[in-house]
């Protein structure tokens, strides 16, 4: 079984792409200043999965191509929605095998596939990606509310059983 916070950032994940449902490429790559755009937002977050659950976790990079829309200081860019949305799936289906591998134990350390000195724990970086999530779900929300969208999804939305409260093993 998943560890708690694995099984939060799913719920997240799932939270998140309720906020995309029904997004156009159009809107998508459309940028209120001085916001990015939502197309950027997904590339945004899979960089963040990728940077952490398989560059510094396993020592991989699957979308190198990432870095070029939305590596840290590049100008804002507006990329196509279904290439920042298929990066995302691609980061996050590789990323679910080994983020189903930590343990207590693993997410007290540092991440050190990647060779290169981590400056937080895998615990952290879990907490740190939800949060993120969470950040951008109300960003996402904003812009489409600015750009006229309704009928928005109400968040949070049905707590199943991946949701509920366990105690930690």
């Amino acid at each position: 079984m998943p560890h708690l916070l694995v099984d939060q950032l799913r719920f997240t994940r799932s939270e998140w792409q309720l906020a995309l449902a029904n997004l156009s490429d159009q809107d998508a790559q459309r940028r209120v200043e001085p916001m990015n755009s939502i197309s950027w937002i997904i590339g945004h977050l899979a960089g963040q999965e990728q940077r952490y659950w398989l560059y510094r976790g396993q020592g991989k990079t699957l979308v190198p191509q990432l870095n070029e829309f939305i590596g840290y200081g590049s100008l804002p860019s507006t990329p196509p929605l279904q290439e920042m949305l298929a990066a995302w799936h691609k980061v996050t289906e590789a990323a679910d095998p080994f983020l189903d591998t930590l343990t207590p134990e693993i997410l007290q350390t540092r991440l050190t596939g990647s060779g290169e000195p981590d400056d937080e724990t895998a615990g952290s970086r879990l907490q740190r990606v939800l949060y993120h999530y969470w950040y951008h779900i109300g960003e996402i929300l904003a812009i489409r509310q600015m750009l006229g969208h309704r009928d928005l999804p109400e968040f949070v939305d049905d707590f199943g059983e991946e949701s509920e409260y366990r105690l930690e093993k």
